[in-house]
């Protein structure tokens, strides 16, 4: 279908958010009345969302913007169990207290995309409140009758699980179920009448969309986006150093946070191929400005790409860190780095293009050998312009000068650039 009357339905799809829905024509109409109430859950596994996220949060905004009402779920109860969704291994069982941390740490993200005030105001709820009181042999009595074994069996997680002769313990089997009757109480509570969510996540929802009709007798839909990857394969929000944290926060954990800097370097970062997709996807820029970006060409694409990481960067941190990282950038990349206090080496062009990565490494003073840059490269932390090098057969090209040098670190504090003139 593609004739749509909402705003909600018209910008997801047109945006790029649509891999599957339960009833789209249905959908089309509830959201046309201005009563949509939508939600998408999120388990305390960590202290901080990432990148990975971050569609599903954008689809949460759409959803407010279009007049309907989000309810941002934390499973505060359904981390206790742990999501064996497109897992190979069972998770880690966290302590009712790590959760808790967790759940603190997510929590000061979504205001950032979403309002919870006014008219539609967002909603923040927690499945612990209906979970943790749960009687065992009531939630059996009352949800139990609604499965089979002979469906969940042929579920995705738990078919392949068997197909491959992996464990899955009875405490992962039971999440679907939990999920599912979210869903039933989100709808007796708020009206919720859609999930939104990754197309991992298909199953449970099409579950809960069921079970939901089942006990209530009401007409729910389900959504899902696409797996969001690089145009090179790569899975969206994993760089070098580890996944793309949106807390800056380092008092959570410096290993679940990024400085404003350090994501606006992502998105500018973005590879060629994925720029107007992530500007459709993860920015509020109308699809017309979008266009005329993404038809730029050669050089000019870094206009795209900046524009891009300070539209991002505005909506999780605010136009002064946004307008700050850029500052930082163009005094490393453009000025040279001198004024960020980056150690530069000049370079004739014509023997910087075609280096080998290790001789680089030697030039720029990150290494005192070749030897010591190929065990760099071995451990991950040779990096240029902020992307690991994976072999020590690289060699520098014309590609890798950006805003007029070649950026190279080892990790997170050794930097120095390569200017070529």
């Amino acid at each position: 279908m593609t004739d749509y009357t909402s705003l909600f339905m018209k910008t997801l799809t047109e945006r790029g958010f649509l891999y599957q829905c339960t009833d789209e024509a249905g959908l089309d109409k509830l959201a046309s009345t201005g009563k949509l109430v939508g939600y998408i859950g999120f388990d305390c596994t960590a202290p901080s969302l990432h990148v990975g996220s971050l569609v599903q949060i954008m689809m949460l905004r759409h959803l407010q913007k279009a007049g309907g009402t989000p309810i941002v779920l934390l499973g505060g109860g359904t981390t206790k169990i742990g999501d064996p969704s497109m897992k190979d291994k069972t998770r880690p069982i966290l302590t009712n207290d790590l959760i808790a941390r967790n759940k603190d740490g997510i929590k000061q993200v979504f205001s950032k995309f979403v309002d919870f005030e006014g008219p539609n105001a967002a909603i923040l709820a927690d499945n612990a409140d209906w979970l943790d009181a749960l009687g065992y042999i009531e939630f059996l009595r009352e949800v139990g009758p609604h499965f089979t074994i002979n469906r969940m069996i042929t579920m995705e997680t738990a078919k392949r699980r068997i197909e491959q002769e992996l464990p899955m313990t009875f405490l992962e089997f039971n999440y679907p179920l939990l999920q599912s009757y979210d869903f039933v109480e989100l709808n007796r509570r708020y009206g919720c009448a859609l999930q939104l969510g990754g197309s991992d996540q298909w199953g449970n929802i099409v579950t809960g969309v069921d079970l939901t009709r089942r006990m209530e007798g009401n007409e729910c839909f389900g959504f899902t986006t696409p797996l969001i990857t690089t145009s090179s394969g790569g899975k969206m929000g994993k760089t070098a150093d580890g996944a793309v944290w949106l807390n800056a926060d380092p008092s959570w954990g410096e290993d679940y946070a990024r400085s404003p800097y350090e994501y606006w370097q992502f998105w500018r970062n973005t590879e060629d191929g994925d720029v107007g997709r992530f500007l459709k996807l993860f920015t509020d820029l109308p699809l017309e400005e979008i266009a005329k970006l993404e038809a730029l060409e050669g050089a000019d694409i870094n206009q795209a790409k900046i524009r891009l990481a300070n539209e991002a960067t505005t909506l999780l941190h605010g136009a002064e860190a946004a307008k700050l990282a850029e500052a930082t950038a163009t005094q490393t990349f453009e000025q040279g780095g001198t004024a960020a206090g980056l150690p530069t080496t000049e370079i004739a062009k014509t023997d910087l293009i075609g280096m080998g990565i290790l001789a680089a490494a030697v030039e720029a003073g990150l290494a005192a050998s070749n030897g010591e840059a190929r065990r760099h490269i071995k451990a991950g932390a040779l990096k240029i312009n902020d992307t690991k090098v994976d072999t020590h057969e690289h060699e520098i090209a014309a590609s890798d000068i950006v805003d007029g040098v070649v950026k190279l670190s080892v990790g997170k504090k050794k930097h120095a650039l390569l200017k070529p003139i």
